[in-house]
């Protein structure tokens, strides 16, 4: 029997006879020779079938074979340059495994397609080059994410999907029915629970699907996705800072060292990621809201920055921006306010460049509890769902602080994609909940 092999391990086999199952991903055919396009789910190999050398059926039935068809080629691989990959297989066997109809084709084809009419068969378009490139590139940002914390002292400790109240109030959540007529509510964040943890281990991070139940169209926005939330003890606004800023070089950097040719294909202008070097750019609120008013924005201090803010300021330079001290007012009831002026928050928002916008949004937590019942009061909490909370503070209160990165917004940038909905498997968004 030959030795089975993946596409991409095909560079330690050259000069054997092995085999390789997969798909049909296209079909050349050109006189007595049929040219296979095979993907395997790691890479993609052109086969040579030679009529001469085959069995007559055989041959017949490659060359009549269907795009995505499944199928086992045996034969010899040997280098070849000009090929995709550096590498082509010489057919010596075929074992057909499903030929896909001829009446009821693969109906994702080389045309164009409109957009909604791909998401309706997203189940087949994560067989593309594009689709499969992207995710590439999100399996390494997640890994190059797990790697950095793994290395730098953070325990990972996963926090709960069901809560029983939200952790920035009660709105736009996902409301489910729980046991005996209790409700719960599809977590916006582990933050809360993670702020428990770090009591308990010092630096932690969770790494979960979080969900939003704002009815946005926006190309930023998705109901259901991933996010890394970090939390540190003793930390305060410049470490939180320093750790989003290097854990963000750390995943381009991984990015560019082991996914170029997923960026190729996906057409990603390369040279915009080599650029993105530390320092970051640190800017004020008070200074970004000046800059967009004299950029023509009619934000007024108080007001948050929007999708086109946050497009007016990225563009203006080549790597991300911080934007610190937000108006407390806009933030969330656990924001720390900055003692030297309390009408602003020790919180942080890093914007991605070329438009991108908000990646990275955390700050300081309110550790004095005081502070924080008062803060839970006036946003019209029920002090009864933050009791645990409060504990925190009640036992061995510090500073502390941490941030969330959404995964499919780092993944938007780092691709160079238009939309979101690309940047997961099977998007949910506010008018698609299939497939």
């Amino acid at each position: 029997m030959s030795l089975r092999i993946t596409i991409s391990d095909a560079a330690g086999h050259a000069g054997e006879t092995v085999e390789i199952a997969g798909w049909l991903y296209n079909l050349r055919k050109s006189g007595k020779i049929v040219f296979p396009i095979l993907r395997d789910g790691s890479g993609i190999m052109q086969c040579v079938a030679l009529k001469s050398l085959l069995p007559e059926e055989v041959f017949e039935e490659l060359k009549h074979l269907t795009q995505e068809s499944s199928l086992i080629v045996r034969g010899k691989l040997r280098a070849e340059v000009r090929a995709p990959g550096g590498y082509e297989l010489d057919v010596e066997g075929v074992t057909i495994l499903q030929k896909v109809s001829e009446t009821e084709p693969y109906p994702i084809t080389p045309k164009d397609h409109g957009i909604e009419f791909l998401m309706d068969h997203r189940h087949l378009w994560l067989r593309s080059q594009r689709q499969h490139a992207i995710i590439r590139v999100r399996h390494e940002i997640i890994k190059a994410v797990r790697d950095y914390f793994d290395s730098h002292g953070f325990t990972l400790v996963d926090t709960p999907i069901f809560t029983p109240a939200a952790c920035e109030g009660t709105t736009n959540l996902f409301e489910v029915n729980y046991f005996e007529d209790d409700k719960a509510y599809l977590t916006q964040s582990g933050q809360l629970y993670s702020e428990a943890t770090a009591m308990a281990f010092g630096k932690v991070y969770c790494f979960g699907p979080t969900f939003r139940a704002e009815k946005s169209k926006t190309r930023r926005h998705l109901t259901e996705f991933w996010m890394v939330e970090p939390e540190m003890a003793f930390a305060d606004l410049e470490e939180i800072k320093r750790v989003a800023e290097e854990m963000i070089l750390f995943i381009v950097g991984r990015v560019l060292e082991n996914k170029r040719e997923e960026l190729k294909v996906l057409e990603r202008d390369i040279s915009k990621l080599e650029m993105i070097q530390g320092p970051f750019i640190r800017m004020s609120y008070d200074d970004a809201v000046k800059n967009l008013q004299a950029n023509g924005s009619e934000i007024v201090w108080g007001g948050d920055l929007g999708g086109g803010d946050e497009t007016i300021l990225t563009k203006q330079f080549d790597k991300p921006i911080m934007v610190d001290r937000f108006p407390t007012a806009i933030k969330a009831f656990y924001m720390q306010p900055d003692p030297e002026r309390e009408e602003v928050a020790l919180g942080v928002d890093v914007l991605a460049p070329e438009g991108y916008g908000e990646i990275i949004g955390g700050g300081q937590r309110i550790h004095d509890p005081d502070l924080l019942l008062r803060r839970i009061e006036e946003h019209g909490l029920p002090k009864e769902a933050f009791d645990w909370y409060l504990d925190l503070r009640k036992y061995g209160t510090v500073p502390h602080g941490g941030f969330g990165m959404g995964i499919e917004r780092c993944v938007a940038w780092i691709c160079g994609l238009e939309h979101i909905r690309e940047t997961i498997a099977f998007p949910r968004l506010l008018n698609r909940l299939r497939p």
